[in-house]
């Protein structure tokens, strides 16, 4: 388990996000999250806030990012807010989940049906990191061919 601020990425963030949920680190490219021990995320009560941050900091509303969200605690999404989520002007480029536990890899197989981007569920912080920037770069590519 390793939190963002033990890991070698710490010091490339843009920004911190304190909220009293959870801390959200900001990157070129993506955002990683660690929510708070037992807290149900929902989209009313703290998606929709974030979301909304995360759109004015970036400046866009979200197709270019990639969203991981560090399980280093245990927490509950409330599944059908993701709908509210599509519903929603937003968007995701890719969500990953990290997860250090069989459960939360079992969880991340049951999320993972209300989620429409690129998701893949990993069991460290540095192979998701590693894919965000994947994606990313292959976005720069596709940018500089026009």
């Amino acid at each position: 388990m390793q939190y963002v601020k033990d890991s070698i990425f710490y010091n490339d963030a843009i920004q911190e996000l304190s909220y009293p949920f959870g801390n959200f680190y900001l990157f070129d490219g993506f955002v990683i999250g660690e929510i708070k021990e037992d807290m149900v995320i929902t989209w009313d009560d703290h998606a929709k806030r974030l979301v909304e941050d995360l759109a004015n900091l970036y400046d866009q509303n979200g197709e270019n990012l990639v969203y991981i969200t560090n399980r280093i605690h245990s927490y509950a999404v409330k599944p059908s807010d993701w709908l509210k989520f599509y519903k929603s002007d937003y968007k995701m480029k890719g969500y990953a989940i990290v997860s250090y536990t069989r459960r939360g890899l079992l969880n991340a197989l049951i999320e993972k049906l209300f989620i429409k981007n690129n998701f893949k569920s990993f069991e460290s912080l540095e192979d998701a990191v590693y894919w965000a920037k994947s994606l990313h770069s292959k976005e720069q590519d596709k940018a500089s061919l026009y």
